[in-house]
């Protein structure tokens, strides 16, 4: 075979592996399109599926924290790291929290996180309830998911 035409054939087998991985990622990977337009982010697949995430009847128990509040950051790949983050403050790191991560589907994740009330005349604890869901994967399909917080709340047990 001469130069020119192993060129050729790898040039072919290029173009068609790259079509066969992008219809294999556009089949097997949640497409999310960011954009932006006059100053607003638009995030089409997080905003549908933090309309999809069932409606827990434990969820109205909760007082909804707005997301524009949290001064972390809404994405990363543990979802337990993120909702730590999102109420972390000096004060509670001294305090024991217990951390509990559920999965109801496999892009859907539900952290709550139960802190003791250290106040001397208080016997109750504060609860948070993170709900997040998979932004999609950063470079590799190999990668670790990207999950984004959704949904916050937070309720104070007795």
């Amino acid at each position: 075979m001469s130069a020119k035409f192993k060129f050729f054939l790898i040039v072919v087998f290029s173009i068609f592996a790259t079509a066969a991985t992008g219809m294999y990622i556009s089949v097997h990977q949640l497409s999310t399109v960011s954009s932006i337009s006059n100053g607003q982010v638009q995030q089409s697949a997080a905003a549908t599926q933090a309309k999809v995430i069932v409606e827990n009847p434990e969820r109205t128990n909760y007082k909804s924290i707005p997301l524009d509040s949290i001064n972390s950051t809404l994405q990363g790949s543990d979802p337990a790291d993120l909702a730590l983050n999102a109420f972390e403050d000096m004060e509670s790191k001294r305090i024991p929290r217990k951390v509990e991560v559920f999965y109801p589907e496999p892009n859907q994740a539900m952290v709550t996180i139960t802190q003791k009330n250290q106040a001397k005349d208080s016997v109750g604890a504060i609860k948070y309830r993170v709900e997040l869901t998979t932004f999609g994967r950063s470079l590799l399909v190999s990668s670790p998911r990207v999950w984004q917080i959704v949904w916050a709340g937070v309720k104070s047990e007795e």
